[in-house]
C-alpha cells in the first residue's frame, strides 16, 4: 500500500518538473495505481499539448475501472477543448452526470467551470449558459469563464451584460474577470467601459498584473488610443513578449507603422526574442512603408526559425509582398506552400485589389472553394471593397446573402463592410436598412454610417446618428470627427461645424490631424469663406499639408478667387508638395483665367516632376457584365461606336448652350449661359 502511495506521489513529482517520460516509467511500476497517478500523468500530457494521446489514456483508466475524480474531469475537458473535440467533451458531461447518479457524487466547482470553459472553447456557448445557468452555486471563477467564453465566442455586449449582472449579485470581479472582458471592450471599440475598468483595476489593486497590463494595451490599441496604450505599457513593470506584441500590433493596425518599427528595434534591443505573433505584426508596416529590402530580410528570419508553416504568418507576408508591389513573390507563397488556409486567399484578395486588379482579386476569390476553403467574415471584409472598387452591387449583394446564409453577417465588421459598400456603391438605403438590422453596433458602425450619410450631403441626419453614438455613451474617436466635419461642410453647416471642432478638443480631449484641419478648410472654402479659411490655416499649430492647401485651393476654383489660387499654388510649389491632383487643379484655374503665362509655369512642374494623373476610369453594369472605361480608353470592343455617340452628344450640348471649356482640361465640362 506504501508503495502505490509513495509511487503514485513519485509520479506527480516528476510530472510537476517536466520529466514525463520518468513519470511514465515509475506509473508502469506502480503496484496500485491510485487517481493522483493517473491525474498526473493526464496532467503531464496536456500540459504537453498532447492532446490525443491524454484521451486515449483516460479511456484506458475507464477500461482498467478506475474511477475518475474531480480532479480528473477538469483536466480531460481540457485536451477536449484543446483538440476543438466537441463530441468528446459531451461524452465526459456525460460520464460526469452518470457518475454523480451511481456513486451520489458532486461536482464541484471547478468540474462545473472547466465545462463552461470546453463548450465555449468548442464553440458551443448556448450548452455552456446552460451549465452556468444550472450551477446552484455561482462564484467568482465560474462567473469569470462563463465571462471569457462569451467574449471567445464574440458576444462582446452579452459579456458585457454579464459582467453587469455579476455586480448586481454582489460579486466583485478579479484579474482574472478584468483581463477577460476588456477585449470585449477592444472588440466593441468601447473606450468607455476599458477606462472605467482599468480605473477598478488599480483601485482594486492589480492594475501591475501582467494580464491585465497586456489587455489593457491591446483595448486601447483595438479603441484606437494608441497614446493610452503605451501610456500602460510605460507602467508596466515586467513587460513579456505579449505586451510588445501588442503594442506593436496596436501601432501597425491603427496605421502608426513607423511608431511599430521603431518599438520592434526597441524590442530587439530589450532583449526579447521576435516570434510568430510579434513577425506578423511587422511584416504590414514592412509592406505599407515599402521597405521591401527589410521584408525579405524578415522573410528569412522567419524561413530559418521554422515559421513558414503558420498560416497567420503565410498571409502576413502575401500582404508584405503585395503592398510592395511584388505580385509574383505573392503568388509564389501562395501556390508554393505545403498547405492553404483561407488567410492566405483573404491576402491574395487584397493584395490584387490594392494593386488595381479588382478582376484578379474576383478570380481568386471565386478559386477558395476548389481548394476546398470555406470563405469566414475576414474574406467577406476582403472582397466587399473590391465590388465597392467597381460599383459591382450586384455581386456585393450577392456576397450579402452569402453571409446570412452562413451567419457571417452577424459579425459586426462584416455588418460595418456591408454597410460601406451599399453607400459607396449609391445604394444608402440599403447600408440604412443592414444598419437598422444590426444585434450589436460599436464605434466603427457609428463611423461609418455617419460617413454615409455625409458623402450623400445629408448632415443633418449624420449628426443625429453622432447623438445616437453618444446617448449609448460611445466615445467618439478621431475617425469620428472626421466624418462629422466632413459631413457639416457637404450640408453648409458651418456653425455646427465649428462646434464640433471645438468639442473634439475641449470635451473630449482628441488633438486635431491634418485630416481634421483639412476638413474645416474645406467646410469654410464650400461657405465662400475663402479669408477666415485661410487664416485658420495660418493659425494651425502644425505645417499644413497638400491635403488642406488642397481643399482651400478647390475652393478658390469654385469660387473665382484668382488671387488667392495663386498663393496657394505656389506655397504647393515653392514647398514641393507633390500631388497631379492639385497641380492639375491650379493648372486649370490658371487656364480658365487665360493666365497662360502661369499656367505654363504649372505644366512645366507638372512634366518636370513626372506628375501624371492617373487616368479616370469608371464602370457600368449591364445585366451581369461590368464594363470598365478609361479616360481617352480605345480597349473596349465597342470604342468606336461609344466614341462616335459621344460625338452627337456634343453636338447635341452645343445646341443647346452648352460649351467646352477650352482654358481648362478637356475632362472638364462647365455649363455657359445661354
Amino acid at each position: 500500500t506504501n508503495g502505490g502511495f509513495f509511487g503514485s506521489q513519485l509520479v506527480d513529482v516528476y510530472v510537476r518538473v517536466g520529466r514525463l517520460g520518468d513519470a511514465r516509467d515509475v506509473f508502469e511500476e506502480v503496484p496500485k495505481k491510485g487517481n493522483v497517478a493517473y491525474n498526473a500523468i493526464l496532467r503531464g500530457l496536456v500540459g504537453a499539448e498532447r492532446f490525443s494521446e491524454a484521451i486515449d489514456f483516460f479511456r484506458w483508466m475507464l477500461r482498467e475501472e478506475v474511477v475518475p475524480d474531480n480532479f480528473t474531469y477538469p483536466i480531460v475537458l481540457k485536451a477536449c477543448s484543446g483538440l476543438n473535440d466537441l463530441e468528446a467533451g459531451r461524452n465526459v458531461c456525460d460520464l460526469i452526470e452518470f457518475n454523480e447518479t451511481k456513486f451520489n457524487a458532486k461536482r464541484n466547482v471547478y468540474v462545473e467551470c472547466a465545462m463552461i470553459d470546453m463548450f465555449a472553447k468548442c464553440g458551443s456557448l448556448a450548452e455552456a449558459h446552460d451549465v452556468f445557468e444550472e450551477m446552484p452555486r455561482k462564484d467568482l471563477a465560474s462567473w469569470s469563464a462563463m465571462i471569457g467564453g462569451t467574449v471567445r465566442n464574440g458576444n462582446s455586449l452579452e459579456a458585457l451584460c454579464l459582467l453587469k449582472r455579476m455586480r448586481q449579485e454582489g460579486l466583485k470581479p478579479d484579474s482574472v474577470t478584468v483581463a477577460s472582458i476588456l477585449p470585449a471592450c477592444g472588440k466593441l471599440g468601447d473606450a468607455h467601459n476599458g477606462m472605467a475598468l482599468q480605473g477598478f483595476a488599480v483601485r482594486s489593486g492589480f492594475e501591475s498584473d501582467i494580464y491585465v497590463s497586456n489587455a489593457l494595451i491591446d483595448m486601447y490599441g483595438k479603441c484606437g488610443l494608441t497614446d493610452e496604450a503605451h501610456a500602460v505599457f510605460r507602467s508596466t513593470v515586467n513587460k513579456d513578449s505579449v505586451s510588445w506584441s501588442a503594442l506593436i500590433a496596436g501601432y501597425s493596425q491603427n496605421g502608426e507603422y513607423r511608431r511599430s518599427l521603431e518599438l520592434y528595434l526597441n524590442m530587439n534591443n530589450a532583449g526579447i526574442k521576435t516570434n510568430v505573433i510579434i513577425a506578423s505584426s511587422v511584416l504590414p508596416g514592412l509592406g505599407k512603408l515599402k521597405l521591401l529590402k527589410h521584408g525579405k530580410e524578415m522573410h528569412g528570419y522567419i524561413l530559418k526559425q521554422g515559421f513558414e508553416s503558420d498560416g497567420v504568418i503565410g498571409s502576413a507576408l502575401i500582404d508584405m509582398y503585395m503592398n510592395c508591389g511584388t505580385k509574383r513573390a505573392a503568388e509564389n507563397i501562395l501556390y508554393t506552400m505545403s498547405f492553404h488556409d483561407i488567410a492566405m486567399f483573404n491576402s491574395m484578395i487584397v493584395g490584387y485589389s490594392i494593386n488595381g486588379d479588382p478582376d484578379l482579386a474576383l478570380g481568386i476569390f471565386q478559386k477558395i472553394w476548389k481548394f476546398d476553403l470555406t470563405p469566414n467574415a475576414v474574406t467577406i471584409l476582403s472582397i466587399l471593397p473590391v465590388c465597392t472598387e467597381i460599383g459591382n452591387v450586384t455581386h456585393g449583394k450577392e456576397i450579402h446573402g452569402y453571409t446570412i446564409r452562413t451567419s457571417i453577417r452577424e459579425v459586426v465588421s462584416v455588418e460595418n463592410s456591408l454597410i460601406e459598400m451599399y453607400w459607396k456603391c449609391g445604394h444608402l438605403e440599403l447600408g440604412i436598412k443592414v444598419f437598422n438590422g444590426m444585434m450589436e453596433k460599436n464605434i466603427m458602425t457609428y463611423n461609418t454610417i455617419i460617413c454615409a450619410h455625409a458623402n450623400h450631403g445629408l448632415g443633418e441626419q449624420a449628426l443625429s446618428f453622432f447623438e445616437e453614438m453618444r446617448e449609448l455613451r460611445m466615445r467618439p474617436n478621431k475617425v469620428t470627427f472626421i466624418g462629422l466635419l466632413s459631413a457639416c461642410s457637404h450640408a453648409g453647416l458651418v456653425e455646427e461645424g465649428w462646434h464640433l471642432f471645438d468639442a473634439m478638443r475641449s470635451k473630449y480631449k482628441i488633438m486635431p490631424e491634418r485630416e481634421h484641419y483639412s476638413c474645416m478648410v474645406d467646410l469654410l472654402g464650400r461657405a465662400g469663406q475663402l479669408d477666415c479659411a485661410f487664416n485658420f490655416i495660418k493659425e494651425m499649430p502644425m505645417e499644413p499639408d497638400i491635403s488642406v492647401w488642397g481643399s482651400l485651393l478647390s475652393a478658390c476654383r469654385a469660387h473665382d478667387n484668382v488671387v488667392l489660387a495663386s498663393f496657394v499654388g505656389r506655397k504647393i510649389i515653392d514647398e514641393n508638395l507633390i500631388d497631379p491632383g492639385h497641380h492639375m487643379l491650379l493648372y486649370n484655374i490658371y487656364a480658365s483665367s487665360q493666365r497662360w503665362r502661369d499656367a505654363s509655369i504649372v505644366r512645366a512642374v507638372i512634366k518636370e516632376k513626372g506628375l501624371l494623373k492617373t487616368p479616370g476610369r469608371s464602370w457600368i453594369q449591364i445585366g451581369f457584365g461590368i464594363h470598365t472605361f478609361h479616360a481617352r480608353g480605345q480597349i473596349h470592343p465597342e470604342s468606336d461606336n461609344i466614341y462616335r455617340v459621344l460625338d452627337l452628344l456634343l453636338l447635341d450640348m452645343k445646341d443647346k448652350g452648352y460649351a467646352l471649356d477650352q482654358g481648362s482640361s478637356s475632362e472638364d465640362l462647365v455649363e455657359k449661359s445661354g
